[in-house]
């Protein structure tokens, strides 16, 4: 099943069908071209990724290689790919030699931080790994119970604080708790605040310090959750948030009704950090390991 209901091609065939000829003929239509490009920039894909990938085919259509509108949509297909796979882009979760794991998990509030959580506990308990959670969103209402929720839903240890409690305390305890009973990994929710707030990019950056000294190494993932739907406004988010703690790897969620999936391509672009999961809908089973070349052949399905 499609990622997005709304086919990325569906948006492109216009011009592949009406433009191609052109381009076969050895010259290079430029409203085809500016037609390619709006389009990208419609889907999210951003500024310098769009000009990269209209000048790529810009290059093949040149020397010949598009003169279907088959081989234009696969062309596209592989130079999306291509900028998926460009920098750091290894999509699997890194382990330490010895237990526990610590991931932390950072975005802002209404990205679907705590679904992701549950969802990737959710997975890592079938592979029979024993998980513990930690609520160390104590800013916002209700997180901690959200949280409990999942834990008791996917059998999960837990441990959460007091509401307006000190987050790094509480990632401490939690990593205290973890080599205690003898947990495989710990994931550590983090506040979500609005991302322009200086005080909250502080607290990450002491949650981090707080982490490192309880378990030299750790964390050993720092996955930010960004909600698919907001357009370049994730790629500001992600910017500020890597600039404040070192961001290992990307989630993009909501990705199951929208036809803007290339801001997954942007905010890799932006920051140079792998994606690591894509989420397409509610249920646990609806985290998708990322694969470069499914998301580009999902964008660009007939």
């Amino acid at each position: 099943m499609s990622l997005l209901k709304k086919s990325f091609w569906q948006r492109l065939k216009e011009i592949a069908l009406t433009d191609v000829g052109v381009l076969a003929r050895g010259g290079v239509d430029a409203d085809a071209l500016e037609r390619l490009e709006q389009t990208l920039l419609e889907a999210d894909f951003g500024v310098p990724v769009t000009l990269r990938l209209v000048a790529a085919i810009r290059t093949r259509a040149a020397v010949g290689e598009i003169r279907t509108s088959a081989q234009f949509q696969s062309a596209l297909a592989a130079e999306v790919a291509g900028a998926l796979r460009a920098g750091r882009s290894a999509p699997g979760l890194h382990w330490p030699e010895a237990a526990p794991a610590v991931f932390v998990v950072l975005g802002v509030n209404g990205a679907g931080k705590t679904t992701f959580i549950g969802k990737l506990a959710a997975r890592l308990r079938a592979e029979g790994k024993r998980v513990l959670l930690g609520a160390g969103d104590t800013f916002r209402a209700g997180a901690i119970d959200q949280l409990r929720v999942w834990a008791e839903r996917t059998g999960c240890d837990f441990v959460g604080g007091t509401p307006g409690g000190d987050p790094g305390a509480l990632a401490w305890q939690a990593i205290d708790a973890a080599v205690a009973r003898g947990a495989d990994v710990v994931i550590i929710d983090t506040a979500g605040r609005l991302h322009t707030s200086g005080a909250l990019m502080d607290e990450l950056r002491k949650v981090q310090r707080v982490i490192e000294k309880r378990l030299p190494g750790a964390p050993h993932e720092a996955l930010l959750v960004l909600d698919g739907t907001v357009g370049q406004n994730a790629v500001q988010q992600a910017k500020l948030f890597a600039a404040a703690v070192p961001v290992t790897g990307l989630v993009v969620t909501k990705l199951d009704g929208t036809a803007r999936g290339g801001v997954v391509v942007a905010v890799h672009e932006a920051i140079d950090v792998p994606v690591k999961f894509l989420g397409v809908g509610e249920q646990a089973a609806d985290l998708r390991d990322f694969d470069a070349e499914a998301l580009a052949r999902d964008l660009l399905e007939a």
